[in-house]
């Protein structure tokens, strides 16, 4: 988080606050990760930026922050801007108090300003009223008299530390985080970039954010994959992922225009994609049967002369030419479009119980005993405070983890797929050989038959560029990608999803989303994303 500095605090603009981006280009080693970026915020602007890992939502807030410069193009920024992100300003070796102090010196410098300027006003200064009002004006501004009040208020809100005496470096990464992010909401500022605010938060802290951005009364640009906090937010989307022509998309109406705006022209992108495939094909057969002509014109039917054949070669040879210039001229120019994700069908076990769990317990881990059945088609989905065992719980399902109490039966021939929170060690051979390694596995196990064998590239889930990269250097949504098509691609009869939507983009959420409620499968997920408890409120629940 950005703050002015104490000793000469830069005091909001107001409605005249503006950050204005022209032109802006960013390469991050070979990459161009932002290119031709126009942007204007202004206090009245709700802005969401949404797209895959990797697409450039850090490094925008950078640009438009300062942290980083742009390649080409131009950043203008009138009034106060405050950034939230995950470094600390100062040391671990600090206590709250010390982080408190830092993130209100401006408040509390203009208050000390107003102390001064009474006392001398009362001495009778020379100048002292106008220096007094100045001082006045400025304090009032910043609303330096409640601001305190204000950070208490939204660090209780948030369950964050409030014993100022506490040192930072005793804190876990989500303490100090909620801290900081209590002092952005406490005190005032035109302008707020945010990245991934949502990190860190339980559910009286995700509502008590939400409502304090709508609250706010200046500009806002958040990166968020939190579906639900960019509802209630954005009323602008930019979408940073590929588009047709390799520039960022503009989406109005908030995260209902982003959804139907960004289906519709993927929709019309693939369409155009597929008919300029076929007519290249076409174009390309046409050639091919004016060759068979020509071969073919050299060999007439028995008893045509060799004037006849003659006469015919020209037109024949022409046509060839012809057919050829017309395929040379036309140019698939429409680039591949963007994956989407095709789950392939997964099977049932009919009037089998698939799993049972009864009063299972786990030491430490899943403390009261659980009793759940499953059969095929059932959902579930396992809410409770973290450490409550809703991992654990899945483990037992999966017949990965033995309960110390209770039993566990599972149906002869369940196949299980469980998409844990945590991967597998990152593993140095390329994804596609991985994942094909997996597929090897299970047909010479038996658990999977060769004709239920699926390529990685029919899943949608990694491009082919990535597909041939190390697993170990593909970034953290890519390899939950990589992960989800392995437990996918193994066709299980039961679906074990633990934060399913970690580190993957929306857009594929609401597809994944799409495929469980089709499904035969079982499926039992955890989540604490708010959007997909909503798409499966229908589902049964298991508290723990």
């Amino acid at each position: 988080m950005s703050t002015a500095p104490a000793h000469r605090p830069s005091l909001p603009a107001g409605e005249q606050a503006q950050l204005v981006a022209t032109g802006v280009r960013l390469r991050r080693g070979p990459r161009v990760v932002l290119d031709g970026l126009d942007l204007t915020v202004i206090p009245t602007t709700r802005l969401g930026v949404v797209g895959e890992n990797g697409r450039g939502k850090t490094s925008l807030l950078g640009v438009l922050s300062g942290a980083l410069a742009p390649d080409a193009g131009t950043v203008r920024r009138t009034g106060t801007l405050a950034v939230v992100d995950q470094e600390l300003p100062v040391p671990v070796e600090a206590t709250v108090g010390d982080l408190l102090d830092l993130e209100l010196a401006a408040e509390h410098a203009a208050v000390a300003a107003v102390q001064d300027a009474a006392r001398a006003l009362a001495a009778g200064a020379p100048g002292a009223d106008e220096a007094y009002a100045r001082a006045l004006a400025d304090a009032q501004t910043l609303d330096a008299w409640d601001a305190d009040r204000r950070v208490d208020l939204a660090l209780q809100a948030l369950g964050a530390v409030t014993d100022r005496s506490r040192v930072l470096a005793t804190l876990s990464v989500g303490q100090r985080y909620r801290v900081r992010l209590a002092c952005l909401l406490g005190t005032v500022h035109d302008l707020l970039l945010l990245d991934e605010p949502t990190n860190h938060l339980d559910a009286a802290g995700l509502a008590h954010l939400g409502a304090a951005l709508r609250e706010f009364r200046g500009g806002v640009v958040l990166v968020s994959h939190d579906r639900k906090l960019l509802g209630q937010v954005a009323d602008t989307v930019l979408d940073l992922d590929p588009s047709r022509d390799g520039r960022p998309r503009w989406y109005g109406g908030g995260l209902a225009g982003w959804r139907a705006g960004r289906t519709a022209e993927r929709s019309r992108w693939l369409r155009d994609h597929q008919e300029q495939l076929a007519e290249h094909a076409r174009l390309g057969d046409d050639l091919a049967r004016a060759r068979s002509r020509l071969v073919d014109g050299w060999r007439p039917e028995k008893g045509t002369g060799k004037h006849t054949r003659a006469t015919r070669a020209p037109g024949l040879v022409r046509s060839v030419h012809r057919r050829q210039e017309d395929l040379d001229r036309h140019r698939v120019d429409v680039p591949e479009p963007p994956l989407m994700l095709s789950v392939p069908e997964l099977p049932a076990l009919p009037g089998a119980e698939l799993v049972r769990a009864q009063g299972v317990t786990v030491a430490g881990r899943l403390p009261r005993p659980v009793d759940v059945a499953l059969g095929s088609g059932d959902r579930l989905v396992v809410r409770g405070p973290n450490g409550a065992g809703k991992s654990t719980l899945l483990q037992v399902l999966a017949g990965d983890l033995v309960p110390d109490a209770g039993s566990r039966t599972a149906a002869p021939g369940l196949r299980i797929g469980l998409l844990a929170q945590e991967g597998p060690r990152p593993d140095p051979r390329p994804a596609q050989e991985v994942y094909e390694q997996e597929l090897v596995r299970l047909v010479l196990a038996g658990r999977l038959a060769e004709s239920e064998v699926l390529p990685l590239s029919e899943l949608g889930l990694l491009d082919a560029r990535d597909r041939q990269r190390p697993a170990a250097e593909l970034s953290a949504g890519q390899r939950r990608r990589l992960d989800l098509a392995r437990v996918l691609a193994a066709r299980p009869h039961l679906l074990l999803l633990d934060e399913p939507t970690n580190h993957l983009s929306m857009a594929l959420v609401d597809e994944l989303t799409e495929a469980l409620a089709a499904t035969a499968a079982a499926v039992v997920l955890t989540t604490h994303d708010r959007q997909l408890l909503r798409d499966t409120k229908a589902w049964p629940r298991l508290v723990l």
